[in-house]
């Protein structure tokens, strides 16, 4: 039987196109079936097993059946000698019988369960992972988290409640109905049928009901899962606001507001319950009183009114938990409608069919040729952008806040495709790449530096996961990190905590150019990589910056103009547009937008110096 890998997914589950979601149980049903085809085998034999232990629970009232009616004599010493012993070997062997293939069966199937689980989880987590940054940023982490992992545990209940409970359920009936209409009367087989029919019609219909309940239910889930996330990310925004009675009211709100739906949710069960008992007891009832009166007019023995009984019990004790079963399976449905909407979310930046990866090499020459681009339709931010990063060369970009410095970045590591014009490397569109070797190729130390809540050695091995303790240590170096961390108690097994919240904003962008030096790009993207840091250390970085950047392509976006000085080309943005490029001396002695900026900068710095020496 063939296993899995954790990139082996059934060709036959694709990702709808347009991020349509999957509507109804059936068509749920069918996106599971390919993760359970490839294990057909174990299922198989999982089925062998159960219907050997179905038949054995069957069998069990049939020799108790034999036995009564073979003890039913007047001479009871006699009847001490003609009880068969055969009939007692064969009473507890389908007794153990029951119990040997229902945990074969459990056994067998166990690995189908947990591997289906795991597959479909895994394959949402890499799906999200591909997902563009357009989604992610609309998307609630929260609410999202909470559909996977409910979506995950559906999957394992509804094939543990198919095939160990509902399936088992009904050859049993099967079996019961059908021994019951080849050797009695037709209305013992006629009240059986009629009353399971009854039940599966009440309990289908108050589920139906029940079900937005649920959903209701599930949704302030979510939602208030998704607010106390919020809240306890930005913790500090929190206290430093005082919002903490706000933000406990605001996930209050959506707790009421599933404890309502949890008690309608009750209640409709309790009326449930209270139907399906008293379809039950009425049969179970009926059916005595005419095998009482079989017996009374000597058509049927003692033997078969015990028979009949047993078979009532083995028959409704399960099928009254049939009812839960159903209400468990629609839930299961429910939550893993859910999570397959988010595997059939598209992928607004894919490769494309013939995507080629891009070859590995030094600086690479890359060319934005006329961009035009649109976060929203109706609010263009690039124009025609156009300029070349020449190989080995450092590129810096200057302008207001909202000119598209940083959208430049994006569109260069592919997170948004262009929607006019087109970015090269080496000559060859960007889009005719895979993304992976393309990303492979640019390092980028962003703006925001978030940090995995890890040790500072994992966050700066993140850049090249693999490397060793010399190489984290020569990265760290070259960030001017090394000493701080050094004098740590824990060195670079520091946590840094939520987001790196335990360390300072230069500290993080610290191990973010650390990170990204490690990974040794050919194409380097610094977004205001030294923001965070005081002049002393800008000054020492931005050296080891210049050193990093001396043999690759390097985009540099920067505020503080005295960083860029001797970039190999400025270009200045204003509203999505170049209006000036050119070298340091040359854009001062033009006098335009570049040489306000610098004008205004070192004024700026000059009044701070004066202030600071007062």
């Amino acid at each position: 039987m063939r296993r899995s890998s954790a990139t082996d997914f059934p060709a036959s589950a694709p990702v709808r196109p347009g991020g349509a979601p999957v509507h109804g149980d059936w068509q749920t049903v069918r996106k599971l079936l390919p993760y359970l085809w490839e294990w057909r085998w174990r299922i198989a034999l999982a089925l062998s097993f159960l219907v050997a232990a179905k038949l054995a629970n069957v069998g069990v009232p049939l020799v108790l059946k034999q036995l009564i009616d073979t003890l039913d004599v007047d001479d009871a010493a006699r009847a001490v000698l003609v009880v068969p012993a055969a009939l007692l070997l064969a009473y507890g062997l389908l007794r153990l019988g029951v119990t040997l293939f229902t945990e074969l069966r459990e056994l067998v199937f166990a690995r189908v369960t947990h591997n289906a689980s795991r597959t479909i989880t895994l394959q949402v987590f890499r799906h999200l992972l591909s997902l563009s940054l357009r989604f992610h940023l609309d998307r609630q982490m929260g609410g999202m988290s909470r559909d996977i992992e409910r979506g995950a545990q559906g999957i394992s209940s509804l094939i543990s409640y198919t095939l160990y409970s509902i399936l088992p359920t009904l050859i049993e009936i099967s079996l019961v109905v059908g021994y019951l209409a080849l050797n009695y009367e037709p209305s013992f087989a006629g009240i059986a049928v009629g009353a399971l029919l009854l039940y599966v019609l009440w309990t289908v219909r108050l589920t139906e009901w029940r079900t937005k309940f649920r959903r209701r239910m599930n949704e302030q889930d979510s939602r208030a899962n998704t607010r106390a996330i919020d809240a306890l990310i930005n913790y500090e925004t929190v206290r430093y606001f005082g919002n903490e009675d706000y933000e406990a009211r605001r996930y209050d709100e959506n707790l009421q507001a599933k404890m309502q739906a949890a008690i309608r949710s009750q209640t409709s069960l309790s009326l449930l319950n209270l139907g399906q008992s008293v379809i039950i007891a009425c049969a179970v009832t009926l059916l005595l009183w005419r095998a009482t009166a079989g017996v009374v007019a000597g058509a049927l023995s003692l033997g078969d009114l015990v028979l009949i009984n047993a078979f009532m019990i083995q028959l409704y004790v399960p099928l009254n938990f049939l009812g839960v079963l159903y209400r468990e399976l629609r839930q299961s449905l429910t939550d893993m409608e859910r999570m397959f909407r988010l595997l059939a979310e598209s992928r607004e930046v894919d490769d494309a069919p013939d995507a080629q990866p891009l070859p590995a090499r030094g600086a690479q020459r890359v060319r934005f040729e006329r961009v035009h681009f649109a976060y929203d339709p109706q609010r263009p931010i690039l124009h025609g952008v156009d300029f070349t990063m020449e190989p080995g060369s450092t590129t810096a970009v200057v302008g207001a806040s909202g000119a598209g410095k940083s959208t430049l970045a994006r569109l260069l590591f592919r997170f948004y495709d262009v929607t006019g014009g087109r970015i090269t490397i080496d000559g060859r569109d960007i889009r005719s790449l895979t993304q992976a070797s393309l990303r492979d190729a640019i390092g980028i130390v962003p703006q925001d530096t978030v940090l995995f809540n890890d040790t500072i050695r994992y966050n700066i091995a993140y850049g090249r996961p693999g490397s060793g303790e010399a190489q984290v240590v020569d990265a760290a170096r070259a960030a001017r990190l090394h000493d701080f961390v050094s004098a740590l108690p824990q060195g670079y097994d520091t946590n840094v905590g939520e987001r790196g919240l335990k360390l300072s904003g230069g500290e993080k962008q610290r191990v973010a150019i650390a990170r990204a030096l490690l990974k040794d790009p050919s194409i380097l993207i610094l977004d205001e990589a030294t923001s965070a840091l005081d002049s002393r250390n800008e000054q020492a970085i931005q050296e080891a910056l210049r050193g990093a950047a001396a043999d690759r392509t390097a985009l540099v976006i920067a505020h503080r103009l005295s960083t860029i000085a001797d970039a190999s080309q400025i270009l200045v943005m204003t509203a999505g547009r170049i209006v000036e490029r050119g070298r340091h001396e040359e854009l001062l002695a033009a006098g335009g937008e570049y040489a306000r900026l610098w004008a205004l900068q070192q004024a700026e710095e000059r009044d701070a110096r004066e202030a600071v020496a007062e």
